[in-house]
């Protein structure tokens, strides 16, 4: 076992904060090795210890899909990977019907996802009947496009807790959005009262160390509430498949080495899509999904799990799954 290793580990189990030199040693490791797993075992012991030890299953719909202006190079909905060539919206009962079938079986908090060129009042609109239906106090979480501080306050009259907001791997490069503007938005997401989740991803083979150290560090700076990663899943039309998907051997070595930089400040450590190795090297978190899905080209994902089938994955890698509203979405 490298020395250098044992180290790093150590102190981010002893709860100090990790330098980018040391994460990025972290990231470093060849997948397999010893050092590997190390990392693996104490990112589950890390996240473990967080949360009461408990993990979340949070469920999410997609209410629309189309050809996004944004043109995020490994989204499904980018205007230039013409997947969706016609925008539709999930009709409004659908979209509450699939929320209702996930709070049933349990999900601790709701996402609602549209694509970044939805129209806001829309997007306030069904989010409002959503919620009036909602037969549970769990939290309601947007995922949405880019917004400023009024639309930020609107979210919190709508009904919502938190957003999901990361600044992606290549943001501005292979997406339209410059990196500042998604930070801009998290600020206000912050000042409006909202809770922050946040993610390294989508992690391709192509993407550096250095990135994935810079990614991890921005979501401690800016005091996500949740981090993670995720890989990014290939669209065949996308410009990015050339360089192929990451394996989860490898994804949970970085899963588990976010939780250790990202530290006790971060509680909430996630992965997706939901898979075995991942939650094994301490991903507490994982979603189930119904609607769109930017990772899909059917309209309706084929891809997504059920809040039952992430359940099941939780308790055969050993977790105990929390029952209620998310802990890490508490106000």
């Amino acid at each position: 076992m490298d020395k250098t290793i044992s180290s790093i580990i150590n102190k981010a189990l002893d709860g100090t904060d990790l330098s980018a030199v040391e994460v990025a040693e972290l990231f470093r490791v060849e997948d397999l090795s010893e050092e590997a797993f190390a990392i693996q075992q104490a990112g589950r012991r890390f996240s473990a210890e967080l949360l009461d030890g408990k993990a979340e299953i949070h469920g999410q719909i997609g209410i629309n899909t189309g050809l996004c202006g944004k043109d995020c190079k490994f989204c499904s909905f980018a205007a230039s990977n013409k997947v969706f060539t016609e925008a539709t919206a999930l009709p409004v009962d659908e979209a509450i019907g699939g929320v209702l079938s996930m709070e049933a079986q349990g999900a601790n908090a709701i996402y609602v996802m549209s694509t970044a060129n939805f129209a806001f009042e829309d997007f306030i609109d069904v989010s409002k009947a959503i919620k009036r239906a909602m037969k549970t106090d769990i939290p309601l979480v947007a995922n949405t496009g880019d917004f400023d501080l009024d639309e930020a306050k609107a979210l919190v009259e709508a009904g919502y807790t938190g957003v999901y907001h990361a600044i992606r791997m290549g943001e501005g490069e292979f997406t339209r959005i410059p990196l500042e503007r998604r930070v801009k938005t998290i600020e206000a997401a912050k000042e409006a009262g909202l809770i922050v989740g946040m993610c390294v991803e989508p992690v391709g083979p192509e993407h550096s160390i250095d990135e994935l150290v810079e990614k991890t560090l921005l979501t401690r700076d800016l005091e996500a509430y949740f981090s993670g990663s995720m890989r990014r899943t290939t669209i065949p039309s996308s410009p990015l498949a050339v360089h192929g998907q990451v394996s989860y051997a490898r994804m949970a070595t970085i899963v588990a080495a976010v939780a250790l930089a990202t530290g006790t400040r971060v509680p909430g450590n996630c992965t997706h899509e939901p898979n075995a190795l991942g939650v094994h090297a301490g991903a507490n978190l994982v979603w189930a999904e119904v609607g769109s899905n930017p990772r899909d080209t059917e309209a309706e994902t084929v891809r997504g799990w059920t809040v039952n089938r992430c359940r099941e994955l939780y308790q055969e890698c050993g977790w105990e799954v929390l029952e209620g509203p998310s802990k890490m979405f508490a106000k």
